[in-house]
């Protein structure tokens, strides 16, 4: 399995747009699907945006659709989160996720995920 490391998470304003990482340590990276969540502070963890093994086929929250874009650099091990016109809602602690075998009826499925990293704080204010 691999480990994960998240970070670019911070305070920003409304509106504002941030670039989370997640660097990925381990073999065959290129055969994990991987996935952001976020958990705000007294809430469950939730879908965020899910990224298949081969990154041709990608999967967003309503919540993000049309702000948020996921994306994978497999030569760098690394899958990252372009978040666009933050709003207080979007405040929560990033994790990103992997696993092999995710496919599509789980991919939005915290439970699904073997691999987590330690999260990356985003705080957004008015």
């Amino acid at each position: 399995q691999v480990e994960l490391v998240e970070s670019g998470g911070r305070l920003v304003q409304a509106g504002d747009s941030l670039r989370l990482s997640c660097v990925a340590s381990g073999p065959a990276f290129s055969r994990y699907a991987v996935s952001w969540f976020r958990q705000a502070s007294g809430k469950e963890r939730e879908f965020v945006a899910g990224n298949r093994r081969s990154g041709t086929a990608t999967y967003y929250a309503d919540a993000v659709k049309g702000r948020f874009t996921i994306s994978r650099d497999n030569a760098k091990n690394a899958v990252y989160l372009q978040m666009n016109g933050l709003q207080l809602e979007d405040t929560a602690v990033y994790y990103c996720a992997a696993d092999q075998g995710i496919i599509t009826s789980t991919i939005r499925s915290p439970q699904a995920y073997y691999s987590w990293g330690q999260g990356t704080q985003v705080s957004v204010s008015s």
